[in-house]
């Protein structure tokens, strides 16, 4: 005679092979089509904005980047100019000093 143990295995196969049937019955019905197009819509609808948003950022990225070069090439030319206006003072207080002593 079959045991309950086997009974049971043979129950809960069956009940698998029919849940199973079920669900790829539900998964490929027009309404399952339907959630997975309206889904797939989304996922392409945030990609979009992602990619746009990103763009955004990109752009402005190059543009503070270059703005920042700006800056300090404006700086650098500031501190070689004041470094040549030291260097004409010197020079010019040394000619001075050289000329008293004469």
């Amino acid at each position: 005679m079959i045991s309950v143990s086997t009974l049971k295995k043979i129950g809960l196969f069956a009940g698998g092979v029919l849940f199973g049937t079920a669900g790829v019955k539900v998964l490929s019905s027009k309404d399952a089509k339907k959630v997975y197009t309206n889904c797939t819509a989304a996922a392409l609808r945030a990609k979009d904005c992602v990619m746009k948003t990103a763009t955004t950022v990109q752009e402005n990225a190059e543009d503070i980047l270059a703005e920042a070069q700006q800056i300090n090439e404006r700086r650098a030319a500031e501190e070689a100019a004041a470094v040549q206006e030291d260097a004409e003072t010197e020079n010019a207080g040394a000619e001075d000093f050289k000329e008293e002593t004469v």
